[in-house]
């Protein structure tokens, strides 16, 4: 196709080329054929899923006092590598996303009630992005630490009235031609864990995918396209697998997923599009783990690290780096002891996940202790320490919260730690805040500083030059 001939076709012209700002001002809309860098052939879209601007801060803060280096993510801000905006999220219903309805505006195009995947209030199914590059002639693919076919990924593969019907949503995924399926979700895939028996294994097989359930596994595999589960539900939280050599061995990293995905996209003649996500970030910030969240943000980080090196090489690669909304808003307290405090996550062995989950009734205040101490290298006082048994013998009410099925006290538990680590919480649910987005690549220079959601889907198109665009009007 002549590149001139398409960015003054009439399509392109009514819809705008750059992303324009929240109120769609036509002033702002720039010429796209007269950026930097050309046709993006292939796109990389990381996603920290829930990640408050505390987070980001405190992952750099992290890698800075731990490994005495920025986070990669902070690094192309100060090195003034990539453009850089704030982004506005809010859903068809709320100015409070849920991650299926964030990720559908990107993947749609379209603002739609949060609960649903490219489903708008009216019932309207919307053509998902990636269906619409693989239509193009592209590979496509999803990595992320929590199932596959949880809402982030799905918000860029499929139409579901309910996120939460992620057996269907898995089904879905067999004949949509993805080339790479890595992260967690065996019981929605599994014949024998999945409520209807079916078996989804079977169906990605007899469509040419290998599949693995290992680390070793993924990275000895060598077909091109590749279904790895490696967890029954999400993956562990990086902070765990850090100590644990069974998860180790069984579970391979945010950042060598991604790679192993890009080494099999990347020969692909018409280019590749892969959403990389860091689902636990958001699973962290909903229990107020500090440890977690860090950790699993820095490995995140580790994400960013493989797709900008490729990008760097490749110069046809856009890479786009964001986050869904913000979740629970931590950030470090003020006080003569933060900097000793915060220090104290360089040693942490383990999630709160981990410590609450092995606790009971039978429980003494003594034992308590000693695995708080033993996961957190501290020790929490014999009150401290009662007050959480009082949980599991029934004298207190369960806490309720997302992705908090057994009923934990998480919160209790981040009250007792900001003593200790000086990490504090706004709540345990999403937050309404504009969001840090980033781009770096081919066409990144058309990224205005303040954008809608939605306006993402039609720039990854536009850049890629597939003219499957959406109405400015939605």
């Amino acid at each position: 196709m002549n590149r001139r001939r398409f960015f003054k076709n009439g399509a392109l012209a009514s819809a705008g080329v750059g992303l324009l700002s929240a109120c769609n001002t036509a002033g702002q809309i720039t010429e796209i054929s007269k950026a930097k860098g050309g046709k993006a052939k292939n796109i990389i879209f990381l996603v920290s899923d829930g990640m408050s601007q505390g987070t980001l801060s405190m992952a750099d803060l992290m890698k800075q006092r731990m490994y005495g280096k920025s986070s990669v993510w902070m690094d192309l801000y100060r090195t003034n590598k990539v453009s850089r905006a704030l982004m506005d999220m809010a859903s068809a219903n709320s100015i409070v996303t849920d991650s299926a309805a964030a990720s559908s505006s990107w993947g749609g195009g379209h603002r739609i009630p949060n609960g649903g995947v490219n489903v708008g209030k009216d019932g309207t199914d919307y053509k998902p992005i990636l269906q619409k590059f693989i239509k193009a002639g592209k590979k496509a693919g999803i990595v992320t630490t929590v199932p596959v076919t949880h809402a982030t990924p799905a918000g860029f593969c499929v139409n579901s009235k309910s996120r939460n019907d992620q057996e269907e949503i898995a089904e879905k995924y067999t004949d949509l031609g993805l080339s790479v399926i890595l992260g967690g979700g065996q019981k929605y895939i599994d014949p024998s864990l999945r409520k209807d028996g079916k078996d989804i294994y079977q169906a990605f097989a007899s469509n040419n995918y290998s599949i693995v359930k290992t680390r070793d596994e993924m990275l000895a595999d060598a077909n091109n396209k590749l279904l790895g589960v490696f967890d029954k539900d999400a993956l562990a939280y990086t902070v765990d697998r850090n100590s644990d050599k069974t998860i180790e061995n069984q579970t391979p990293t945010l950042a060598e997923m991604t790679q192993k995905a890009i080494d099999i996209m990347k020969s692909s003649e018409e280019g590749f599009v892969l959403q990389v996500e860091g689902g636990k970030v958001d699973w962290a910030a909903h229990a107020n783990d500090a440890g977690a969240l860090v950790y699993d943000q820095m490995a995140f980080d580790d994400a960013i690290e493989v797709a900008i090196k490729f990008a760097e090489k490749d110069n046809e690669t856009l890479v786009i780096i964001t986050t869904d909304h913000g979740n629970a808003n931590p950030g470090i307290i003020y006080g003569k002891n933060a900097d000793e405090n915060f220090d104290r996550l360089q040693k942490f062995k383990h999630s709160n996940d981990w410590i609450l989950q092995n606790f009971s009734q039978s429980n003494s205040v003594e034992q308590v202790r000693e695995r708080i101490a033993f996961a957190n290298d501290y020790g929490i006082s014999k009150e401290q320490a009662q007050s959480i048994l009082n949980y599991y013998k029934g004298l207190e009410k369960p806490e309720e919260g997302l992705y908090n099925y057994k009923k934990l006290p998480f919160k209790l538990l981040s009250q007792i730690q900001e003593e200790y680590h000086s990490i504090g919480w706004i709540s345990a649910k999403h937050s309404g805040d504009y969001v840090e987005l980033a781009m770096y690549g081919p066409q990144s220079d058309q990224l205005n500083s303040f954008v809608r959601n939605t306006e993402l889907h039609n720039f990854m198109l536009k850049a890629a030059e597939v003219e499957d665009f959406v109405s400015a009007s939605n």
